[in-house]
């Protein structure tokens, strides 16, 4: 008996250290507690919401101005300088599109009934985008990590979710100044709290998962964006198709200009002292064969250069 007294006197300050209490814990060993709050993961649906929520709202919005023929169908390329008749039927595509009838994503939140629904979706968002930037404050404060980044990567979530809001409540059309502040407002705050949310990751990984979401996942991202980035660069090959040793000669003539604002470009002498361009010359326009007079010999055309 006193054997087994012994024994037990032994185990249990060993289980005391390796099972800390709330009381015995120190915010170092916060990292290391095992995660035993069962109730709590009922988080996790949260930015899963945010995403579904989100995105789903935003296709809906779509459909129901295309419709409504506030905007045209993404699949159409084919536009109008202007459109006399509307054949199409309500419930069906526009027949006739124009410059204003492209299904940007602010284009299709503009008219009742799709903007209650987009103005919904913007402050039910900003206000998820908060929650989330909360909880992943203090999830990262709970390793020990209480740097300037953590602070950051809140400042700009809070920010990301107050450019929402603005988008969402200023339709485009109606409101254009303050529409195009909260989408400059969100856009940058957004990508810089994904940014930041990446070191953050990296720095407080404990598991394999852990580690493989601030690596793997991030080098797909990485991978996702510069193609996207290459393949608008691509897209330049329409508007390259005009360019012809006039387009060079009108870059040297700005040049010329801003060097010596108000003397033209003298080329080869002073008897050849005449703007290069002057005159009605013929351009093809791009994806096309029809030409359009590009300069007249006139002060206005030549300052364009």
């Amino acid at each position: 008996m006193q054997q087994l007294s012994r024994n037990h006197r032994d185990i249990a300050p060993a289980s005391a250290r390796d099972f800390p209490g709330p009381s015995s814990c120190t915010p170092s060993c916060w990292g290391r507690r095992p995660l035993t709050d069962g109730p709590m993961t009922a988080w996790i649906v949260l930015p899963v919401s945010l995403s579904a929520f989100s995105i789903t709202g935003i296709w809906i919005v779509y459909a129901m101005a295309v419709m409504n023929h506030h905007v045209c169908p993404v699949e159409n390329w084919s536009y109008n300088l202007t459109c006399t008749e509307e054949t199409a039927k309500r419930g069906f595509p526009k027949t006739c599109c124009t410059l204003q009838d492209i299904p940007l994503i602010s284009k299709c939140g503009c008219y009742p009934p799709e903007s209650c629904l987009f103005s919904l979706i913007g402050n039910v968002g900003a206000f998820m985008v908060v929650m989330v930037c909360m909880l992943r404050y203090a999830q990262v404060i709970e390793h020990s990590h209480h740097g300037w980044t953590n602070t950051s990567a809140l400042v700009s979530g809070c920010i990301n979710a107050l450019g929402l809001v603005m988008v969402g409540n200023f339709q485009v059309d109606h409101a254009k100044t303050l529409h195009y502040v909260g989408a400059g407002v969100a856009f940058p705050a957004g990508l810089l709290f994904v940014c930041l949310q990446c070191v953050l990751t990296y720095r407080i990984a404990e598991t394999a998962l852990d580690y493989w979401m601030a690596h793997h996942a991030a080098a797909i991202c990485e991978w996702v964006f510069t193609v996207l980035v290459l393949v608008y660069y691509g897209t330049f090959t329409y508007e390259f198709g005009t360019v012809n040793s006039d387009t060079i000669m009108a870059t040297l003539m700005k040049r010329s200009q801003h060097h010596h604002p108000g003397a033209g470009v003298i080329m080869g002498g002073i008897g050849k002292g005449v703007a290069m361009g002057c005159g009605a010359r013929s351009l093809k326009s791009p994806g096309g064969s029809s030409t359009s007079t590009h300069l007249n010999c006139t002060p206005e055309s030549s300052a364009m250069l």
